[in-house]
């Protein structure tokens, strides 16, 4: 029954002191409240999930036109823009680089030899766990990693944990490469 239907049907009655102080009481205990927040948390997370699956399911699988379009903008966004000599992306999201890698060696045509990694990572994390992890992900030997920088970052001196596994840098030396990315995020830009 609706808090409204019961509040409609009970809205003559009149209750003693006693009783408005145990409901109160009883409206805020703390396993009361807890369960309150439980409940409506739950909801609210039922709420995002179908928002999220029905949103996921908008998306076909995509082709091969699609990935040559969405690579070069998350280049362009993510990507290094000032050396036009090297092919850099950085990210801390295994799903991005995986599609980066995917987007370099199917659309771009990459030669696996070409490939380097590059791991930031704060000092006190496990740099190897971080180096095995990213050439997993990556397919990348780690033979073929630069060593990994460990260094605290001024400006993330107090949120030292949020990246157990750093953050990826793809490196891949080729000027023409960087040039057609170029142009293709030119292109993409011109369209529009």
């Amino acid at each position: 029954m609706s808090k409204s239907t019961s509040s409609l049907w009970v809205s003559d009655i009149q209750l003693s002191r006693k009783q408005e102080l145990k409901l109160s009481k009883k409206g805020i205990s703390f396993k009361v409240i807890e369960q309150r927040r439980q409940t409506r948390l739950k909801n609210e997370e039922l709420k995002r999930r179908i928002i999220v699956d029905n949103a996921r399911s908008e998306i076909d699988n995509l082709t091969q036109k699609e990935i040559k379009l969405i690579g070069p903008i998350l280049y362009w966004a993510e990507g290094g823009k000032k050396d036009r000599s090297l092919v850099r992306f950085a990210n801390s999201d295994p799903e991005m680089i995986k599609f980066m890698m995917n987007y370099f060696r199917k659309v771009c045509k990459v030669p696996e030899h070409k490939f380097r990694g590059y791991i930031h990572i704060h000092p006190h994390l496990d740099h190897k766990k971080a180096e095995n992890y990213w050439s997993k992900i990556t397919r990348i030997p780690l033979k073929r990693f630069y060593k990994t920088y460990r260094k605290t970052n001024i400006a993330s001196k107090h949120s030292r944990d949020n990246l157990p596994l750093g953050t990826l840098e793809i490196y891949i030396c080729s000027t023409e490469l960087f040039l057609k990315i170029s142009g293709w995020v030119q292109g993409i830009f011109k369209a529009y």
